[in-house]
């Protein structure tokens, strides 16, 4: 057997929980490929196919158990700290919120599968205050899936998958350059589709100083929160006087206020994407003077200036 599946077949058990861990916490790697590896072998009698599931959901409950507790112990710090480290960091919590608050705990068993939401749900999950048991009886169901699916896939391909495998391990140090070159297309991918992203809500944008200047000068602006309403309740501070408007509702929500009046957008996410977002379909709809906060409501606070909390209870209503 090539050097390369013996090395495998040797280290299978380790690497599968090796690479589902890191998947897991957040590392770019690969760990479903592994898993399909890990199934076609366990077909060959080289892996037991039980094992390397146990393994996997192991990894996924450790992994994802961590951010559940950091989410549930820090909060919205948290969240802010996988967002910048994120490949898509403008849009993971808004979508990782959309999924808590629309499917609750069945939400984990989909995050698996969405490169841009796995990461994000355990912590989002423990923030909005998830029992542990809940958490637990959703994760392990939904590592069940995600394991037993790659695996299964492996199984039933194992006969390509196994000849791919003696055609890396017979070219060498081709392999290797081949492997790097996916890997390198795949953050490129990534990355150009950010620029794009980035591109589409360049905007100009007032800072904090503009803000309090114009407040002084008795000619304070209407101030929109575009913050979901769960990420209100994480983080309840809000800029004195900011109305709660979410993003999808911000148009319809805004036809009450008086379109000559100069609007500033905060939310809380990495340059801003929801307020400018949020400015953007005002400014289509007519209103004539929309700005982003530069840095958010971050930037607020880190300025030293006075905030005070939303109301739940008034802004659900």
């Amino acid at each position: 057997m090539p050097e390369l599946l013996t090395l495998v077949a040797s280290h299978g058990l380790w690497l599968v929980f090796a690479a589902t861990l890191a998947a897991r916490i957040g590392a770019p790697v690969p760990a479903s490929p592994v898993l399909m590896v890990a199934g076609a072998l366990a077909v060959a009698g080289q892996i037991a196919w039980g094992a390397a599931l146990g393994v996997a959901v192991l990894a996924n409950i450790l992994g994802d158990g961590a951010w559940f507790f950091a989410g549930r112990t820090h909060g919205h710090r948290v969240m802010k700290l996988l967002c910048r480290v994120s490949l898509s960091p403008d849009s993971c919590v808004r979508q990782s919120e959309m999924f808590i608050v629309r499917w609750g705990g069945s939400s984990l068993i989909a995050a698996k599968f969405l490169p841009g939401i796995s990461v994000v749900a355990p912590p989002m999950a423990g923030a909005i205050g998830m029992s542990l048991p809940l958490f637990l009886g959703f994760e392990t169901l939904a590592a069940v899936i995600w394991a037993g699916l790659y695996l299964g896939l492996g199984a039933l391909f194992h006969r390509e998958i196994q000849a791919a495998l003696d055609l890396l391990a017979n070219m060498g140090m081709a392999a290797g350059v081949a492997l790097a070159v996916g890997v390198a297309a795949y953050l490129a991918l990534r990355l150009w589709r950010r620029q794009i992203f980035l591109r589409s809500v360049e905007m100009s944008r007032i800072t904090v100083d503009e803000l309090i200047a114009l407040i002084e000068l008795g000619r304070a602006p209407i101030i929109i929160d575009v913050r979901s309403a769960l990420g209100r309740e994480i983080d309840l501070r809000r800029i004195p006087g900011a109305l709660a408007m979410e993003l999808a509702q911000v148009v319809r929500e805004s036809k009450a206020l008086a379109r000559d009046r100069a609007i500033v957008i905060y939310c809380n996410c990495p340059n801003e994407a929801s307020a400018a977002q949020a400015a953007r379909r005002l400014a289509a709809s007519g209103f004539l003077d929309v700005k982003p906060l530069a840095g958010g409501l971050d930037a607020w606070i880190a300025a030293g200036h006075q905030v005070d909390q939303h109301d739940l209870a008034t802004t659900a209503a």
